[in-house]
């Protein structure tokens, strides 16, 4: 393995995060800017501003971007981005153009999964695993035979975007009933909101947390009120495990992993998060009898999985 440094960088909803990366996955420096979901110019803008911020104290050979969005076969183009506005966006050579150096774009969960593969969660598998990132949306990203799997046009592993509920509710994506509207962060704090507003008795912290107002609540608000046993707050966890334990159900009847791994931001819940999930998962496995199955474990990288990735399949390029 070369001693390279290269530059990933993490591109969400919320954030554009990049960092310097060594070939061990260790992070050296990082910088951030907020993303305007809706401008597509100002969002290229930040990356730029990233990776000139990094470059400035260290010299790197690559840059690898992830992208929550599909991203086409080459690893150069986002084709479509549900919570940002990327249609078709040449962000590869865009990038390149600007910051003069070899660029590689993956759809940011593929990039996670990398990295918890490699240097997280999942770094004693043999050559398997799934990672499910629980964020605004959901991302999902396969390593199998040791590769990420990225399918024939490089859309594959969208979880978040597969059916859960046909006639559901609608999706960014254009669909209806996606797992991403029932298993997610922005689900979530639907949940808690909708439960405040029903029964505000039993979500005191919550609401207080939240300065009064169910409509204020946000997914840290609703993880400090679970913290603090808030029931309406540990409702909404209850909820958001059942679905994400039927999501990973799914991915073990069709792919049956070494071991499943659940990231993003409403990771830092813990087992608030994970016990719900794995009942529901054993519950709903229960055709397996004792048959080996995937255990579900939290991503280790935390907030730096995705730009730790990008930065090593950059390697790679």
């Amino acid at each position: 393995m070369s001693s390279e440094l290269t530059i990933g960088i993490d591109i969400g909803g919320t954030k554009v995060l990049g960092g310097v990366v060594t070939p061990e996955g260790e992070v050296l420096a990082t910088a951030r800017r907020d993303t305007p979901a809706e401008d597509v110019s100002k969002t290229l803008d930040f990356i730029i501003e990233v990776i000139e911020d990094l470059t400035a104290a260290h010299k790197v050979t690559a840059v690898g971007i992830g992208a929550a969005g599909w991203i086409d076969a080459d690893r150069s183009r986002v084709l479509y981005a549900a919570n940002l506005a990327w249609r078709d966006e040449p962000l590869r050579d865009k990038v390149a153009a600007r910051v003069h150096l070899p660029v590689v774009v993956e759809n940011d969960a593929n990039a996670a999964a990398w990295a918890e593969f490699r240097h997280g969660a999942a770094r004693d598998a043999k050559d398997s695993m799934v990672l499910l990132t629980v964020g605004t949306g959901i991302g999902a990203g396969i390593v199998f035979g040791g590769k990420v799997i990225r399918g024939a046009y490089g859309v594959a592993a969208e979880m978040g975007h597969a059916r859960a509920v046909p006639g559901g509710l609608p999706c960014g994506c254009g669909r209806h009933g996606c797992h991403e509207q029932y298993a997610s962060g922005s689900a979530l704090v639907r949940y808690a909101r909708a439960g405040a507003a029903a029964d505000p008795e039993n979500a005191k912290v919550l609401l207080e947390l939240a300065g009064g107002a169910a409509d204020a609540i946000s997914g840290p608000t609703v993880t400090r009120a679970a913290q603090q046993g808030d029931p309406v707050a540990c409702a909404a966890f209850n909820e958001l495990g059942q679905w994400l334990g039927a999501c990973f159900v799914d991915v073990v009847q069709t792919l049956d992993p070494e071991i499943l791994v659940v990231g993003g931001g409403v990771i830092d819940a813990g087992e608030l998060l994970l016990a719900p999930t794995r009942k529901a998962y054993t519950e709903q496995l229960a055709a397996r009898g004792t048959l080996p199955v995937a255990p579900i474990v939290a991503a280790k990288l935390h907030n730096t999985a995705g730009l730790v990735g990008a930065a090593d399949l950059a390697r790679f390029r």
